[in-house]
């Protein structure tokens, strides 16, 4: 809470109940002793702001709001008052009025350093670069202190990143930096690393690289201190953009000779040396080759470097280092990519692995190690390679079961790095169904002699052998992908449970499973394994789309609305969380990672799942509540929804995504490509695009003028004109998008199974739910027509208004069509699934309740046009005989409609009543053990119960709709 003043201070005693209260949450009591307090002393600013605190943690941010002007108009000076309006104001995320007040403070009391510095951070939280230039400066003259100065620069540095003219950035904020720095190093007043650090990052940035060096190699340069190497890394990488390459060279091989196993630098050792190959560079006849030492110039010279570094560890009796022998395969590789005849001087690919593996097969890192290098095999030595990684991993004796299993740990990995290497090199894929299910034998039957490895491990720590668990549920996929066999799927779906029930904490176990449920169909065991992997700050943008893909798409709404808000917590955290950093950054001098909080920033503000999020937030809270709990407009008005506006940063989209989160040993032809990650942006970008348009048409819809206008004149003084242009602009974009995503679906992409998830445009499409919605949403810009028009002048208008009902009918029953058949049963004895169907009926609903919602605003129009038809001398059964086309075009729509609904209720009822009555207890599991027939059973228990849970909460939403449906009488 706010600081409390000195002991003495007769109003901190005062206060420090009130303190108390909010510091443990009990807002209600805080409040209440504020307000005796004020009775008392009704000048005590502090009590009135712990009292809006208070206010605004009980949800009642007007009067908190009211309660802390008055407090701000007063322009307080005592550090509790400020302290406490400065929670308050970043609670209510207005951090603009924190600046407001210290400018205040800082008129008035102009000689206090910390009013000054908390200005300065004050205007940091907002960005306001300029404002903390001049901030910093005002207080370096207070207090002289070299920190001040440089917050000061810093502030001119992040002026110039800013900027929108990157020649205002070089011809004024940077070199005005860089000569206020200059200043402090001809004073001799440089003190600290960081202020190093920031006049090198001005010079860099003002591609100043030669002097740049001289400061890093000059008397500064050793004050950087707190990284290992830092001013090595610095001048490597400032001869790489000089493309100084003798030097950039001859200090790697400097490096290299200190820290063989540094492997940053090899890099830039062979970088250099095809570089100085491609310039016919020689050294000079006489002196040094360059300021740094002896450069190598020529291939032998860089092969015999390497080789003389791998004699060095082959002479150690402890254990080797991995850098040399990786730097010899690498150099085997690109020269290799060169086409160079030298690579024959390194020895033959095969041998060189095989000795690696012999050196590193323990370590959990050489799978990773050596797949980099696998291309250097041919095809008809991939089967030879494994047979000679097998003989270098110490085996028992066969057992009955015919499997020789190993006798220790370090033999445990060296025999799991095969079984990867073997999956790696497609040896795996190779083989046929019969060969695919011998080796998940071997595989499970590895895992479960391993376990006894790992007796007596903690429940958080990973099983030795967990990885063979894994790779069995991967071939068990394999199977299932080109056979269609489901019972493969249920069958990794018990390996992975097993897994798990061994291994609480594997990471892996828990992805796989949730990708396996979502491809089923099944939702619901999704969201607690999800919220088990406890994923921390970006990961909610770089996993968060495994769990938003399918929530709705599989009918759990309200798991669909609590997987939006996890993710959107941290993304609308973000903002004030950066600006936390930023401000730490400043008081400890790390100035070099402000730029990095910024981009941070950006990065996440730009992001594409931030962006989809969002908008399906948006649609579902409609589709559960608008015209249920609040009126369409209302919803939309509550949302502060503007359809004129398009608030996603399209040409700065970031796409954050971790698709490689799965451990994959899959072959490179069937990885994740570029290919792929480039067709699943663009996928997913158009669908967003299509969420957006339609979430902005049903916005745009709900804010058109609901007044009869009697001509266009009328209309246009209402507005109506204006937002019914949006409208048909809305629509021409949505029909374009469409278009455009028609041609997208054509292409026919294949993802790999453990790569991006596709997204539900191809269904959708071929559904025709989006057509659908488009055509209910054009019927608006008919409707505004007639309303213009009138009934008596509107014919043509009214048949067309007439046949778009009947349309929207058809494709309604179309869809609802595709939704039938069994969602979940059995066939031969076996648990079948069909989550297509339960996608489809998504779709329906989300159409229905769009077509309702036009329908409601048709009842909006014509209701005020139908009793304008009544005249006082005539009858009501007149009336009725002569009523217009458009009129009875609509009574028969909401006809159709309650009847659409009561055909998918009585569907859904059926799947329910037969899902219930499966007998997973008859399904054929007996050919599987005992505890692994279990685990399945325990799998295909929770997919029933998803089905179930998405049928309730499906049928419930569309009984609300039902219901709203009676209401739509004119």
């Amino acid at each position: 809470m706010a600081a409390r003043g000195h002991v003495q201070d007769p109003n901190d005693r005062r206060l420090r109940p009130i303190y108390d209260y909010l510091d443990n949450g009990n807002n209600k009591m805080a409040i209440q002793q504020a307000d005796k307090l004020l009775k008392k002393h009704k000048d005590l600013h502090c009590a009135k702001v712990l009292k809006a605190i208070g206010l605004q943690r009980t949800g009642k941010q007007d009067e908190a709001f009211a309660l802390a002007q008055e407090v701000s108009v007063l322009e307080p000076t005592d550090d509790n008052s400020l302290q406490a309006l400065t929670i308050l104001y970043r609670e209510m995320h207005r951090p603009e009025l924190v600046a407001k007040l210290y400018e205040a403070a800082v008129k008035k009391v102009p000689l206090s350093e910390e009013y000054h510095s908390h200005l300065f951070m004050a205007y940091a939280r907002v960005g306001e670069y300029k404002k903390m230039q001049q901030a910093g400066m005002a207080l370096y003259k207070i207090v002289p202190k070299n920190p001040y100065y440089f917050w000061s620069v810093m502030s001119l540095v992040m002026q110039a990143i800013s900027a929108e003219d990157e020649k205002l950035a070089q011809t004024m904020f940077l070199p005005l930096a860089e000569r206020m720095v200059e200043k402090m190093v001809k004073e001799e007043k440089i003190e600290a690393e960081a202020e190093v650090q920031l006049y090198f990052m001005i010079l860099e940035r003002l591609g100043k690289c030669e002097e740049a060096l001289s400061v890093i190699r000059g008397p500064l340069g050793e004050k950087l201190t707190s990284e290992l190497q830092s001013r090595e890394s610095k001048c490597m990488m400032l001869y790489q953009r000089l493309q100084r390459w003798p030097e950039c060279n001859a200090l790697a091989h400097k490096l290299l000779l200190k820290n063989p196993d540094d492997w940053q630098f090899y890099p830039s050792y062979f970088d250099s040396l095809f570089h100085l190959i491609d310039q016919s560079w020689s050294p000079p006849a006489e002196g040094d080759h360059c300021s740094e030492g002896s450069v190598h110039h020529s291939v032998a010279e860089v092969v015999r470097f390497v080789e003389e570094r791998i004699k060095e560890e082959e002479a150690k009796e402890a254990h080797p280092l991995r850098g040399p022998y990786l730097a010899r395969l690498e150099l085997l590789h690109r020269l290799r990519e060169r086409g160079s005849p030298e690579e024959s001087l390194l020895g033959d690919p095969l041998e060189l692995m095989v000795q690696f593996f012999g050196k590193f097969g323990e370590k959990p890192c050489c799978i990773t190690d050596l797949i980099l290098y696998l291309h250097l095999l041919g095809p008809e030595q991939h089967v030879q390679f494994i047979n000679r990684l097998s003989e270098a991993v110490p085996l028992g004796k066969q057992g009955e079961d015919g499997f020789a299993f190993p006798e220790d740990t370090r033999a445990l990995q060296r025999h799991l790095c095969v079984c990867q290497l073997s999956r790696a090199l497609g040896l795996h894929h190779s083989l046929n169904a019969e060969g695919k299910l011998r080796l998940i034998t071997e595989l499970k039957a590895h895992y479960r002699h391993g376990l006894k490895f790992g007796n007596n491990a903690l429940k958080t720590e990973l099983q030795f052998s967990d990885m063979y668990c894994l790779m069995a549920a991967h071939v068990y996929i394999d199977l299932w992908r080109e056979t269609g066999e489901e019972g493969a799927a249920w069958q990794a779906l018990g390996v992975l449970l097993d897994g798990l029930s061994h291994s609480a904490s594997n990471a892996q176990f828990k992805l796989l499973l949730l990708l396996l449920y979502c491809r089923l169909g099944a939702f619901e065991p999704v969201v607690d394994l999800y919220y088990s992997l406890d994923a921390k700050h970006v990961q909610h943008d770089t996993i968060g789309f495994l769990l938003t893909r399918y929530a709705e798409s599989l009918g759990q709404f309200a798991a669909a609305s609590q997987s939006c808000n996890f993710s959107l917590r941290f993304f609308h955290s973000n903002q004030k969380d950066t600006s936390e950093y930023i401000i730490q950054a400043y008081k400890y001098g790390a100035f070099e990672k402000i730029p990095e909080f910024i981009a941070l920033r950006n990065r996440l503000n730009h992001s594409l799942h931030f962006a989809q999020v969002r908008t399906e937030r948006m649609l579902l809270d409609l589709f559960l509540e608008a015209d249920i709990v609040l009126s369409l407009e209302e919803s939309v008005k509550a949302m502060s929804l503007s359809p004129e506006e398009d608030d996603i940063p399209w040409d700065s989209m970031r796409d954050n995504r971790d698709l490689t989160v799965f451990t994959s040993w899959d072959p490179k032809d069937r990885r994740l490509a570029d290919e792929h990650r480039r067709r699943s942006l663009e996928e997913e970008t158009v669908w967003l695009r299509i969420r957006s348009l339609t979430l902005r048409l049903v916005a745009s819809m709900a804010s058109l003028g609901h007044t009869c206008a009697q001509n266009a004149e009328t209309a246009n003084e209402n507005g109506i004109g204006d937002k019914a242009s949006i409208l048909s602009s809305l629509l021409t974009q949505l029909n374009q998008t469409l278009q455009a995503a028609a041609q997208l679906v054509e292409k026919g992409v294949q993802y790999p199974f453990l790569g991006p998830p596709s997204t539900r445009l191809a269904p959708a499409l071929s559904i025709g739910s989006c057509h659908c919605q488009a055509a209910a949403l054009q019927l608006c810009v008919y409707l505004q027509e007639l309303e213009l028009l009138g009934l008596d002048e509107s014919s043509e208008v009214q048949t067309q208004i007439c046949n778009g009902f009947k349309s929207l009918v058809v494709q309604l029953q179309e869809i609802l069509n595709k939704c039938r058949g069994d969602l979940l049963g059995m066939k031969d004895g076996k648990l079948k699934t069909q989550p297509s169907l339960l996608e489809n009926l998504i779709f329906f609903v989300e159409t229905a309740c769009i077509v309702l919602w036009v329908a409601s605003h048709c009842t909006k129009i014509l209701r005020p046009l139908k009793t304008s038809l009544h005249s006082p001398t005539e009858s009501a059964a007149a009336t009725v005989i002569r009523l217009p086309l458009v009129i009875c075009g609509f009574q028969e729509l909401t006809g159709s409609l309650q009847d659409l609904i009561s055909q998918a209720l009585v569907h859904i009822k059926g799947q329910e009543t037969g899902i219930t009555a499966l007998k997973l207890a008859s399904l054929q599991l007996e050919e599987h053990p005992t505890e692994e027939a279990s685990f399945m059973k325990a799998a295909m228990d929770k997919v029933q119960s998803s089905y179930l849970r998405s049928l309730q909460e499906v049928g419930d939403l569309l009984k609300k709709r039902a219901e709203t449906i009676k209401n739509l009488k004119i």
